[in-house]
């Protein structure tokens, strides 16, 4: 593998089906979605059928809580040996070109691979390669269990980068005529579709890594965002799959310190991790938050009264007509105070908090909701996406689900430079089903 250490990037061997194989079928979306509903992943399953296909690759997590976690996993190694030993993929060296289109826009990225000895996701970090948002740790080691010694990787990581030029991205889709078509289809239910191309040729390679290095120059980078010499330089921002990314750098750590023969000599292929890099100004890119659904709250507890409490210097609540009339109240603000919508059995309200240590609501309420949750409040949380959802799951009884506004995205790097990581699930990129879908693979030992 060709490497770039002053940018921390790889160019990737890919592995793809053969042609022949039904490509729909074989590509699944994000392991991270759908967390609460399990009817989406019974309706992949039988779309998929006896089919090779990503969906027996990866964990789903709605099913991380099942019983057959450790027959689940074993399913998998399983597959990914079959796989390989049944000569389903072709092999080709190149980073690709990736056009994804969801209704009338098309969202464009790069297939590439980031070395994650540039990658630090611990709070405070200045490493090339960030999180944007807080790891949640205990939602490694399950991750650590499925990569840790497995034969391939599937990436649903997407990698950000502050490029308003279009200097890396632009070229190739003006040039898309010379690249090599590897695929083109549709996405399994209506989920838009997606095609690759390889860069073929050395002019276009050579140019992706020109654009990676002027975005890295240090005195460049000062000035782009007003800063003191020396600050050092932030390339590449996670959007989507942060923790795993953080699985894979933790194994890569592991592996450093107990098998020294596997990093040497040169650079391992564990030592890199395949994603999809995305320009932040990509004019299909949008910035969607991240809604809390809580499920079974704990009898005798309140959360409203409890969130007033706990910030009893301004915390008020009003109902709302409609779940629409909330989200157009919460939609509509602009700095403080801030305003959350609270959807329930009895309803749908607005809540406004005056003052609190966070920039952000969605880090007003989870400062809170860390709490509740320490203390038994209710059984479980879970992170969804759209108002649909939340005005499904909010009202069943003995629930409870917050709405919260999207942040913009032009924010994002200079935040993440300025304050470190956001709050945790602050943003998603797009909606659900407009996540990255598996399909590209890559070998792993």
């Amino acid at each position: 593998m060709k490497t770039h250490e002053s940018i921390g990037l790889g160019i990737p061997d890919i592995l793809l089906p053969k042609p022949g194989h039904d490509l729909t079928k074989w590509s699944v979306i994000a392991c991270d979605q759908f967390t609460s509903e399990r009817e989406y992943w019974r309706r992949a399953a039988e779309i998929v059928g006896d089919a090779p296909s990503t969906l027996n690759l990866i964990f789903p997590e709605v099913y991380l809580n099942d019983p057959d976690k450790e027959e689940r996993i074993a399913r998998i190694r399983e597959h990914m040996t079959r796989y390989l030993e049944q000569g389903l993929f072709v092999e080709a060296e190149g980073m690709i070109y990736v056009e994804r289109q969801t209704g009338r826009r098309v969202r464009k990225g790069l297939l590439a691979c980031l070395d994650l000895d540039r990658y630090d996701f611990r709070k405070g970090s200045t490493s090339l390669i960030r999180s944007t948002e807080g790891t949640i740790l205990e939602r490694i080691p399950p991750r650590v269990k499925i990569r840790d010694g497995a034969a391939i990787e599937l990436p649903h990581i997407m990698v950000l980068i502050d490029d308003p030029e279009n200097a890396v991205l632009g070229p190739l889709t003006a040039n898309k005529s010379r690249l090599k078509k590897l695929y083109d289809f549709e996405l399994m239910m209506d989920s838009g579709r997606v095609a690759g191309y390889r860069l073929a040729t050395q002019d276009l390679e050579n140019g992706v890594i020109k654009g990676f290095t002027d975005l890295a120059d240090p005195q460049a980078f000062v000035r782009k965002y007003g800063l003191g010499p020396g600050t050092p330089v932030l390339l590449y921002a996670m959007g989507d799959g942060n923790h795993s990314l953080a699985t894979a750098k933790t194994i890569w750590e592991k592996t450093k310190e107990n098998a020294p023969d596997r990093v040497k000599p040169g650079p391992a292929r564990l030592r890199y991790a395949l994603v999809e890099i995305v320009n932040l100004h990509d004019r299909a890119l949008n910035f969607e938050p991240i809604h809390r659904v809580l499920f079974e709250l704990a009898s005798g507890r309140n959360l409203i009264e409890e969130l007033k409490a706990f910030y009893p210097a301004g915390c008020r609540a009003a109902d709302a007509a409609s779940l629409e009339a909330m989200r157009k109240a919460v939609d509509s603000q602009r700095g403080r105070p801030h305003r959350l919508g609270f959807v329930s059995s009895a309803g749908c309200q607005v809540i406004e908090i005056k003052e609190s240590d966070s920039n952000l609501p969605v880090g007003t309420i989870q400062n809170f909701l860390d709490v509740f949750m320490n203390t038994n409040g209710a059984r479980k949380i879970d992170y969804v996406h759209g108002v649909e959802v939340v005005g499904t799951y909010g009202p069943k009884p003995g629930n409870a689900a917050i709405y919260l506004p999207a942040m913009n995205k032009t924010d994002l790097f200079q935040t993440v430079i300025l304050d470190g990581a956001l709050p945790r699930k602050t943003f998603s990129l797009g909606e659900a089903r407009e996540k990255r879908f598996y399909l590209e693979a890559r070998k792993l030992s």
